[in-house]
């Protein structure tokens, strides 16, 4: 399935039990139907689900997003003035990245992860 809004949809990840995860960002969508309705408008089954508490924005949960940051500043130093460039410097500052830098995000997970339970979902200074 694919939605304007928020393209395609992810798919499920089902465990041994047949039982499964399937995400879905309901906190984005602007519009008044719900995604349930949409899913159910294009013949998607929609079982009963369980919602699981998350915080509505959690990017410091998220180590990726803090390496979309990293690439986003380091290429917009590089002032790319065409596609073929700007994808030619992504892909070399993407490289760039050290692995330490990968390393220290995940090592400061349980940090960022217990900063938003304080925070009760809230932003944090990560």
């Amino acid at each position: 399935m694919f939605s304007a809004v928020a393209g395609p949809s992810p798919a499920p990840v089902a465990d041994e039990s047949g039982g499964g995860v399937c995400g879905s960002d309901i906190n984005s969508v602007s519009e008044e139907e719900t995604q349930e309705e949409r899913d159910r408008d294009e013949g998607v089954r929609v079982e009963p689900a369980t919602l699981l508490e998350w915080p509505n924005q959690s990017p410091d949960l998220n180590p990726i997003e803090h390496l979309w940051r990293d690439l986003k500043m380091a290429v917009h130093q590089r002032l790319p003035s065409n596609l073929t460039e700007l994808e030619r410097i992504c892909k070399e500052e993407w490289q760039r990245i050290p692995k330490s830098r990968c390393e220290k995000l995940v090592a400061s997970f349980p940090k960022r992860l217990m900063a938003v339970l304080d925070q009760k979902g809230a932003s944090t200074k990560y």
